[in-house]
């Protein structure tokens, strides 16, 4: 046996005196104390919580970086569906034909660090594609990038030729190509894309700065099919307009011809055209200077149509009466200055007839009446100020006088000296003839009600039936006689205006113009034309507005009053008669 000193081990009751001499001597913590400890440790635990979650967010974020990384390149992986064109939706006209529309097109890509050999790729791709400059594909299919466009919008044809020539790091993507149904027709009202489908002109732009490019920043209305735009223009009366400019332009050797029919109730473009102008399907003329939208952003001293506003203005005013009588028997001397009439009678003249003869002297008469503030006040109010409010983003602001002296105000009564765009000639002529009421322009659809919110009075009801009556006697016995149309009622005034040159004004230049409206007893459109100079059609016709606008206008009626659904009507013994 091993010795055991039994004396060394405590006792069992020596253990019970230690555990009760230790519980005795032991601090006893409140409660309360325990409690206020837990909740102070609480913050420090929520902080480290914060501290691990946030450390392994960024772990995360680092693994999905890796993951994202080619470990050949360190380069960040492309994926070239970003690169697609974004889809647009459907333009359509007021009937709900479709004008413009994406299709899907081919376009090749090349993935610069998969391609072996960069110079044989280029130099296969080249005949392929011959309008390609190999030297520049070469030099951008060489290097380490992801992704680099090689050719947007080829043909199927080509698409399998590139294919099987086999080349690694050459691929696919099926993109959005616009397409417009009527070619050139509606060029300047529809506008036109660049190669990412993003609008860039006419309503294509103004869809995109209005909802559509921020839809896409956002991520969406990319793949899914958009409801479609629908505009106020009809496209078979866009086709009767654009056909009849066309021949203008030919008939008359003019350099440029344009026209406008607007709806005189609700503001609606039934139709506007302007020649020279260019295909959206295929736009390499768009930029060129004689291709701009002549009747919204070219600005043009349009001559006498603008008496029409001096006339509503005297009126309006009670300046004039229409029983008044005005001397335009001699010439007005202002300084250097002289105000004669082109084809002047000499002789002192009724109202109407200063209206139909076109007399400049009796106009500038009539403007002095009213006087520079009154004059100004009224073209202020008819929009001529400023630049005019409606959706096309190719907008030209007026070039207004300098310094408005008596013989400004004299020279703009009869439309020299201030220049507008032939749009806002064409909104206010609507003013005049609807019973008064200023209507904005639109290229959208709208409903008359929809109008009528928007109408702000601009003359008096009784000023807009004078000016029916004047512009139908002009039509009748006047300069306008050669817009008339069996049926139809036409109303409206000439403007043969010399253009401004370096110095002056160009005694053979001419810009013509015919402003109209019709029926003349109910008046729903207004048309306006403007030619370019425009030269004889034979040895025995003139060369102003009357010979070469007017005609040009009469046949735009003919062709589109049924489709704008004016009915033909006759008036006997002051009553108008519509045929059924």
């Amino acid at each position: 046996m091993t010795g055991i000193d039994l004396t060394a081990m405590p006792s069992e009751a020596a253990r019970k005196e230690s555990a009760a001499e230790k519980a005795v001597h032991r601090p006893r913590v409140p409660k309360r104390a325990r409690q206020e400890g837990r909740d102070s440790m609480r913050p420090r635990i929520r902080l480290a919580m914060i501290v691990f979650t946030l450390a392994f967010v960024a772990i995360i974020g680092r693994l999905v970086s890796l993951g994202l990384t080619d470990p050949t390149t360190g380069r960040s992986s492309v994926n070239p569906n970003d690169a697609i064109a974004t889809g647009r939706p459907d333009l359509v006209d007021r009937n709900g034909e479709v004008l413009a529309a994406d299709i899907r097109t081919s376009s090749v890509y090349g993935e610069p660090r998969n391609i072996i050999d960069p110079d044989e790729a280029a130099e296969a791709i080249g005949t392929v594609l011959p309008g390609l400059d190999v030297a520049a594909l070469r030099k951008r299919l060489t290097g380490n990038a992801g992704f680099v466009w090689i050719k947007r919008e080829i043909t199927p044809k080509q698409r399998e030729k590139i294919h099987s020539l086999g080349i690694p790091g050459i691929g696919f993507l099926t993109e959005n190509r616009r397409f417009y149904t009527a070619g050139a027709t509606a060029a300047h009202v529809l506008g036109l894309v660049n190669v990412d489908n993003q609008g860039i002109a006419g309503i294509e732009k103004y869809v995109d700065d209005r909802w559509l490019a921020d839809l896409h920043a956002a991520g969406f209305a990319r793949g899914e099919e958009l409801d479609p735009v629908q505009l106020s223009i009809d496209i078979d009366v866009q086709h009767i307009l654009h056909d009849e400019l066309a021949q203008a332009m030919d008939r008359y050797d003019a350099i440029a011809a344009s026209g406008i029919i607007l709806d005189a109730h609700t503001g609606e473009v039934m139709a506007l055209a302007s020649l020279p102008d260019f295909d959206p399907n295929n736009p390499v003329d768009a930029n060129k200077p004689d291709r701009l939208n002549r009747i919204t952003a070219g600005v043009y001293e349009l001559g006498s149509i603008f008496k029409s506003f001096t006339f509503a203005m005297a009126l309006d005013s009670g300046a004039v009466t229409m029983n008044d009588r005005i001397d335009a028997s001699h010439a007005l001397r202002v300084g250097r200055f002289t105000i004669n009439d082109f084809h002047g009678k000499h002789r002192v003249l009724t109202v109407p007839e200063v209206f139909i003869y076109s007399s400049n002297i009796g106009s500038a008469r009539m403007a002095l009446k009213v006087g520079k503030e009154g004059q100004q006040a009224y073209l202020r109010k008819f929009g001529f100020f400023d630049k005019v409010d409606t959706d096309l983003p190719e907008l030209a602001p007026p070039m207004l006088p300098k310094r408005w002296s008596d013989l400004t105000t004299m020279t703009v009564a009869f439309g020299h000296g201030i220049a507008v765009t032939p749009l806002q000639v064409a909104v206010a002529d609507a003013a005049l003839v609807n019973g008064g009421m200023m209507i904005p322009p639109t290229f959208l659809k709208r409903s008359r009600a929809e109008a009528d919110k928007l109408a702000t009075r601009m003359v008096s009801e009784e000023t807009s039936r004078h000016m029916r009556d004047l512009f139908t006697l002009n039509v009748e016995k006047g300069s306008g006689r050669r817009a008339a149309v069996p049926g139809y009622n036409v109303g409206g005034k000439t403007g043969t205006a010399e253009k401004a040159v370096a110095g002056g004004y160009s005694a053979n230049k001419r810009l013509n113009s015919f402003l109209a409206a019709f029926p003349m007893d109910d008046p729903q459109y207004v048309v306006l034309v403007v030619l370019d100079e425009p030269k004889r059609e034979n040895e025995s016709s003139g060369t102003t507005a009357g010979w070469n606008a007017a005609p040009t206008v009469q046949a735009v009626i003919r062709r589109s009053a049924a489709l704008l659904g004016v009915k033909p009507r006759t008036i006997q013994d002051g009553v108008v008669l519509v045929s059924n």
